[in-house]
């Protein structure tokens, strides 16, 4: 965006100017006042665009007025689609520039203006923000400044302010969410003042309204014309914790769909659901120099503040017991509040991606204006320049970025006018954001390639999540062994042999980082003995070594469509760490004797010496399962297993993997009798050609073979959580999952019940056995029941890793509820996630501190008994010899010598691990997006059905089942294209007139074609050779005019890639209908 310093001389030209065109601009307006009644909606907000009350046609008199005074206004929305912005317009959505006598001005708002004649050019030897290198015609502060740390400090002791995570609504911007820990209900934050500079992520102090200013919530409202919004965010985002059962409401919950604010109510398959549209540097951040602890802990070098205990949190006597209170006694109010310090800046901050664009310059000179408007050229750009860059995330806004702080590379394409500029997908950071600046500063960092492509899409994903790209050091490859390395003597020795034993691997085909092994014998008639065994990668990632230190700043492997990115060098995770069959490899292995209802009578760990005889695919196990093959190896004459290694035939391989279904099902039955929760919908997997691009989609569900290995994997954590939080109480890394958001349950079973689906979330066994039951009622009806499936898992909160230690959670709440276990962690995939190496440390103390004990106690004569009772790590723990003096002794020893963490470092390692696993499933969801979104590239057009889940006067949300997205199609302002809404029974009539052009207000550019909201087809068409081999794959017929839509029902869409060149990606959607008016 260009910058231009104006003189006294100039300004008073300018204002003589302005006072001239003012006169004018205020006649036009009394004029069109006494023509047309206000725009204003009952809601007192303009229907078109501006926030400020002014439509986009008297934007020139509003600007002028603003000149005069010094100030600018902000921003208006689009004048295209009343009611807040689309998604799509909320990066890119601006008025050209106009000129006003010889001198130009910008439309774009409250940007100080100034002129290229500088007398004294502007020099930058450092970056700084906005305020820095401009001069304001009048300087207005368009934020409150940020308060002190001192003064946050203070509020937060008096109750005034509360310390929250900041989150933006992905559809529009102007609203956002600050979630307090303890309280229920999120506190809604109303437009770009009262957010006051937050990004998305950030962790702010935020200051809550008196009860009387709160908005009405939207489940009490019903479909009212309010324009409170319920949260809508972003479906990536998921915020959880839960403080003593009070559950907060989760970003990531069922996509509300929201109220038309215009025309009327909207409906939606949930109560109180409506249809609704749309979606810091330093100087934005505490500057104090002293370093303030939370939980007495220095957070990333940031300054953050001293927070209450969860005790004195919780009491009604604190500032969050009365604000739970408040909101208990106002059950029909939604909290609002403003922000009004940054504590903790969003990691978001330093990896922001999009696009740039120039055309959008504030300083291009009249003659260059009407060649850029016609696309001829573009123009060279001075120094002291800003251009905008537009973010393809929809959570932030337009940023500004300065010309001279371009890379040189781009710069001088700037120069040469190359326009292919605005194609390139580029990286930068939030470097500013000043009270008196509309939008944030950014620094360009580098370009990704075209924007079209699919290698720039995805380093920018891994960009985005701080996914590391870099080579192994030679400091972490120097603490490997050599690549011929033998399992050396003194393991041998100390560790138990089970080379002799029928251990085999499943994993997917293309698997190469194989951590877990099975086998199963038969001890006696009833008995079975299980056995896990997990690559023990903890013997080559010694503690405090470079290799330690790189696998922990990885934290977790991030798999790709057709590639990953190791944790661990390929040397380890491929091979040597590998149980990789027909080799010795070093193991942790657990042992279970089950009777045949799948109760455990007696269990022993180990560190062992396997290996693996064979390498099975869940292919190959489902066909033994499926087909029956019985123990004598009979099989159809085209089944082959893999190549076996050692002393074992197909016969051992058949025997073993049918004993292992047998128990597994006994184990899951046992386990959703118990309470276990099953939310697991299809997934949608891409068929690759031999270049990796994606010529068509599947939907996958899970079978037998998964959860053959699933339940003992899950056996497995169980048993090593039990193990570690009993022996080192205070330091064991677990893994806890939340309870749901209990509000938006109690909404999802009243929606089920309203349609005849009995639904009882009362506790996750309840909540599965109930959906088990709907699945066989709707069994005609698949794709609601997966409907169904989606929208329950989304008051799910994220599964987190914690420590025992961690005075902040309390021990009630270390269960995790979809399991209804009350200990888990993650023990059985050390190769591709670092916390596992953690739990297998802290195992291997609990092991070698009960040898250890065993030893001390053999001297006494006493050791045959606590043999027998294996006082740590067996079925049976004995406390009193864990907190006896040697035990203790010998627990401290095994703790030291293993370098078990104490509670202080593994808060920390769990947090760091919890935001990598996060990022880790961002990628992969933004792969998936990004490779459906070239599916629909090459193919132009798919035609696919649709089930409506949101219906009302402007917008209707639909799910495809195809493709398991959501998406919207907005079908008001459309030329030919009139809307009945019949608001008493929700459903929707589009009438189709070719001929009658819209007779509304304002400019018919401001119309969209049909095109945009249907692909119309003739029927004479549809008996074409095209069309009938278009029908041949079974896709829909298409509707037809007068279209009549009611929620839940079907309807045909044509589904086609969005963006690529010039913006984000996206999946649009239309609808498919046939006319003879086409």
């Amino acid at each position: 965006m260009g910058l231009v310093a104006v003189d006294s001389r100039q300004q008073q030209q300018l204002g003589g100017d302005i006072g001239r065109v003012e006169d004018i601009s205020r006649e036009k307006d009394r004029k069109k006042k006494q023509q047309r009644p206000s725009r204003r909606t009952k809601h007192g907000s303009p229907t078109h665009g501006s926030a400020y009350g002014f439509p986009p046609e008297n934007y020139l008199e509003a600007t002028t007025a603003c000149v005069r005074n010094g100030t600018m206004a902000s921003t208006p929305c689009s004048s295209k689609h009343r009611g807040p912005c689309k998604q799509s317009n909320v990066a890119s959505n601006l008025l050209p520039a106009m000129q006003i006598g010889d001198r130009l001005v910008s439309s774009v708002p409250r940007v100080r203006i100034l002129t290229r004649s500088c007398r004294e050019p502007i020099r930058y030897d450092q970056p700084m923000s906005l305020s820095e290198n401009m001069d304001f015609v009048g300087r207005q502060k368009r934020f409150d400044p940020h308060w002190h740390l001192e003064a946050v400090n203070q509020g937060l002791q008096k109750g005034e302010v509360f310390q929250a995570t900041f989150r933006i609504n992905a559809h529009n911007t102007l609203e956002a969410y600050c979630t307090i820990d303890g309280v229920p209900l999120d506190i809604f934050i109303s437009g770009m003042p009262m957010q006051n500079r937050a990004v998305d992520g950030d962790v702010v102090a935020v200051k809550v309204d008196p009860p009387h200013l709160w908005t009405r919530l939207k489940s009490s409202a019903g479909f009212s014309n309010s324009s409170a919004t319920a949260e809508n965010i972003d479906p990536l985002t998921e915020v959880s914790e839960t403080i003593s059962g009070k559950l907060k409401l989760k970003e990531n919950d069922v996509a509300n769909l929201a109220n038309d604010h215009s025309h009327g109510r909207s409906a939606s398959p949930f109560p109180g659901q409506e249809l609704r549209k749309g979606t810091a540097s330093p100087s934005g951040i505490l500057h104090q120099e002293a370093t303030v602890l939370i939980n007495g802990n220095q957070k990333n070098g940031h300054h953050s503040v001293q927070g209450p205990s969860k005790e004195d949190r919780l009491s009604e006597s604190s500032s969050v017991g009365k604000l739970c209170k408040n909101i208990a006694d106002f059950l029909l109010k939604r909290p609002t509040g403003k922000v009004v310090a940054v504590l903790e800046p969003s990691a978001r901050r330093d990896a922001v991606v999009g696009f740039l664009n120039l055309n959008l310059n504030l300083c291009l000179m009249g003659s260059h204006q009407k060649d850029i408007c016609c696309g001829k050229s573009l123009v060279p750009f001075a120094y002291n320049d800003y251009i905008w860059l537009l973010p393809t995330d929809p959570k932030f806004q337009k940023m500004m970025v300065r010309v001279e702080g371009l890379p040189d590379a781009i710069r001088k394409r700037l120069d040469e006018n190359d326009p292919t500029i605005e194609k390139e997908l580029v990286a930068a950071r939030i470097v500013g954001w000043d009270v008196e600046c509309p939008a944030p500063e950014a620094q360009l960092l580098q370009s990704f390639g075209h924007g079209g492509e699919v290698e720039p899409h995805i380093a920018a994903i891994l960009f985005e999540n701080s996914v590391c790209l870099t080579e192994f050091s030679a400091d972490s490859l120097s603490c490997l062994p050599e690549e011929k390395w033998e399992v050396p003597v003194e393991e041998l020795e100390c560790r138990k042999d089970i080379r002799n034993l029928c251990v085999f691997t499943i994993d997917p085909s293309t698997a190469t980082d194989l951590d877990d092994a099975l086998s199963i014998e038969k001890i006696s008639k009833d008995i079975y003995r299980v056995g896990v065994h997990i690559a023990d990668v903890s013997y080559f990632v010694q503690p405090d070594t470079a290799l330690d230190t790189e696998a922990q700043v990885r934290s977790t492997s991030v798999y790709l469509l057709n590639r990953k990115l190791s944790m661990l060098p390929p040397l380890l995770s491929e091979d040597l760490g590998s149980l990789v069959p027909g080799a010795d490899r070093l193991a942790f292995s657990i042992f279970w004797d089950m009777n045949l209802s799948g109760t455990c009578v007696d269990r022993w760990i180990c560190r062992t010496v396997m290996r693996s005889c064979c390498k099975l695919s869940y292919e190959h196990a489902q066909d033994i399962i499926d087909r029956g093959i019985d123990v004598e190896g009979h099989a159809d004459a085209g089944f082959e297993l893999p190549p076996i290694y050692g002393p074992f035939e197909k016969r051992d391989i058949i025997e073993s993997v049918t004993l292992l279904h047998e128990v597994s099902k006994t184990l899951k039955e046992k386990r959703f009798s118990d309470g276990a929760l099953r939310l697991e919908s299809s997934k949608i997997s891409f068929l690759l050609d031999d270049c990796g691009i994606p010529y068509d989609s599947v939907l996958c569900e899970r079978k037998d073979s998964n959860f053959l290995v699933e339940g003992f994997m899950l056996l497995a954590n169980r048993t090593a959580a039990e193990i570690i939080s009993r022996t080192y109480p205070d330091s064991a890394l677990l893994r806890r999952h939340p309870e749901p958001n209990m509000r938006k349950l109690k909404e999802f079973e009243a929606f089920c019940g309203k349609h005849g689906l009995e639904l009882n979330t009362s506790s996750s066994g309840s909540f599965h056995h109930s959906l088990e039951k709907i699945k066989d009622k709707l069994k005609d009806d698949s794709v609601l029941y997966e409907l169904l499936l989606s929208y329950a898992t989304r008051p799910m909160q994220l599964a987190k890793y914690f420590c025992t230690g961690d005075a902040n959670v309390d021990e009630d709440d270390w269960g995790h509820y979809a399991l209804a276990v009350p200990l888990y962690t993650h023990f059985t995939s050390p190769l591709r996630r670092y916390p596992d190496i953690v739990v297998h440390r802290t195992l291997a103390a609990a092991m070698e501190a009960e040898e250890m004990y065993l030893k001390a106690q053999s001297s006494t004569g006493e050791a045959s008994q606590v043999q027998r009772d294996r006082c740590f790590t067996g079925i049976h723990f004995d406390k009193a010899v864990a907190e006896s003096v040697l035990g203790q002794q010998v627990l401290s020893a095994a703790a030291s010598k293993h370098r078990v963490p104490g509670a202080g470092s593994l808060c920390d390692v769990a947090a760091y691990c919890n935001k990598r696993k996060l990022a880790s499933r961002h990628v992969k969801d933004a792969v998936d997006r990004l490779y459906m979104w070239i599916l629909l590239k090459n193919k132009e057009v798919m035609i696919s059905e649709a089930r409506v889940v949101g219906l009302g006067p402007r917008f209707m949300s639909i799910y495809i089942h195809r493709l398991a997205i959501e998406r919207r199609i907005y079908y008001d302002e459309v030329e030919g294209l009139m809307v009945e809404w019949l608001e008493t029974t929700s459903t929707l009539v589009l009438y189709f007139f070719p001929n009658r052009h819209a007779q509304r207000r304002g400019s018919p550019s401001k119309f969209r074609p049909l095109e945009d909201v249907a692909l119309l087809v003739s029927p004479c068409d549809l008996m074409s050779e095209t069309m009938e081999a278009s029908s041949s794959t079974g896709d829909p017929d298409p509707a037809v005019f007068p279209m009549t839509v009611h929620l839940l029902s079907t309807i045909p869409v044509a589904l086609h890639a969005v963006g690529g060149d010039y913006g984000p990606l996206d999946i649009g959607a239309r609808l498919y209908v046939s006319s003879y008016l086409k």
